[in-house]
């Protein structure tokens, strides 16, 4: 369907602008009339008059970011607490969001509510945006007559999963970028001064030690073969997307995540705590449990976890109970089993899964801590290893040089 821009003014005399969705111009103008706003221009595209192709590009690259996202599902939540009808909502919403893809989204999910669309099936029209889970508990939110309810459990959930993912980038900053550094520095020491060192040994008829010989041999195939090196890096990095991409390379490379050394069990933790929370909160709002272990399959965001909760459903379908099958499931630890068995047996299940929520939160954060404090040893030692090797590298034929001398 067309998209076109178009300049309104409101019931209020308050000048609009912006986007929707529509068969034709005619069409577009009585979707504004509609609205409550005269239509004073409606033109086709997505970009406005006079806008630069460096804006347009920039508005077809515009992400919408977790905050954009709470923002708006807090508005969203407010105006349906406060009764305003669905369209009207959309409408106020579409005018005031100021991220352009979302704007667009809103506009988009407006035009399909106003040709008969219920509201979780015009939010499925935008999975880039708004998730299977997102859609799935506004559907059930319709269901259940409680939409502002489902609306503020969205927002502790995205909240909550925000923070998770900030803090563990946050772990992870400070050790790349010393990554980094580290790597430049090997590079700049290799081609600039090893070569320096090398020219003044051969003249000096040394026989080089194995470190420098190691430290020429690296040398030479950088200087000479680093167009080679590129190419592989980038034909490496290009196999291991399309690989990744794959539903078998999916599931071998979160296999080797949660294999990994203190990141491993921080991945975990995290999966554990999103599947308790989301699973809670789903049960809370009425979702039945084989369509909650659909939904946390498409978003607990690990495949290897994934395919669990895929054999947990099968079980679930076949007459087992919850924590019966979740025993014999890889990456689900005693813990969670043992609690959501207790929660089955009191009837209590939505307790105990907030209560595994809870329990992991903080053991994600004493994980995020755990893991900063055990990378500065880290790189302690890999800072130590490269001086090292250039020093022996650099000195050790020095050190011959001057037994010579003497």
């Amino acid at each position: 369907m067309p998209t076109y821009r178009y300049k309104a003014i409101d019931a209020n005399g308050k000048s609009l602008s912006g986007t929707l969705d529509a068969p034709s111009i005619p069409d577009a103008r009585t979707i504004l009339l509609g609205r409550d706003m005269i239509p004073s221009e409606v033109t086709e595209g997505t970009a406005e008059q006079g806008e630069s192709p460096w804006a347009r590009i920039q508005a077809t690259l515009n992400k919408v970011q977790p905050r954009d996202l709470i923002l708006f599902t807090k508005q969203f939540r407010s105006m349906m607490n406060a009764g305003v009808p669905i369209v009207r909502i959309m409408t106020v919403l579409e005018s005031q969001t100021e991220n352009k893809a979302l704007r667009h989204a809103i506009a988009s999910i407006l035009t399909s509510i106003r040709q008969g669309s219920s509201m979780s099936d015009a939010f499925e029209k935008k999975p880039e945006i708004f998730s299977h889970l997102y859609c799935s508990m506004l559907r059930s939110g319709e269901l259940s007559g409680n939409v502002p309810s489902v609306l503020d459990r969205l927002i502790y959930i995205i909240e909550h999963e925000t923070k998770v993912k900030n803090d563990i980038k946050s772990a992870l900053q400070y050790p790349m970028m010393v990554l980094i550094a580290l790597g430049v520095a090997f590079v700049v020491l290799l081609t600039f001064v090893i070569p320096k060192f090398v020219d003044i040994f051969a003249k000096a008829g040394l026989t080089l030690p194995l470190p420098t010989q190691i430290a020429v041999m690296m040398y030479n195939i950088l200087s000479n073969y680093w167009w080679l090196l590129l190419i592989g890096i980038f034909a490496i990095i290009m196999l291991l997307k399309g690989y990744f991409k794959t539903e078998n390379g999916k599931l071998n490379r979160d296999r080797f995540l949660l294999r990994l050394p203190l990141m491993g069990p921080l991945f975990q933790k995290s999966a554990m705590s999103r599947f308790a929370s989301i699973f809670a909160i789903l049960q809370g709002s009425g979702v039945p449990v084989t369509q909650t272990l659909n939904i946390l399959s498409d978003t607990i965001g690990n495949e290897a976890i994934a395919r669990s909760f895929n054999y947990v459903r099968d079980k679930i379908q076949e007459g087992s109970g919850i924590a019966l099958p979740l025993r014999t499931a890889p990456y689900f630890t005693p813990m969670v089993v043992d609690m959501i068995a207790i929660g089955e047996e009191s009837g209590n299940i939505d307790e105990m899964l907030t209560e595994i929520s809870k329990h992991y939160d903080d053991e994600v954060e004493y994980a995020v801590k755990s893991l900063s404090d055990a990378i500065g040893p880290i790189l302690v030692v890999g800072l130590a290893a490269v001086v090292g090797f250039f020093a022996l590298a650099i000195f050790l034929p020095i050190w011959d040089m001057t037994k010579m001398v003497k």
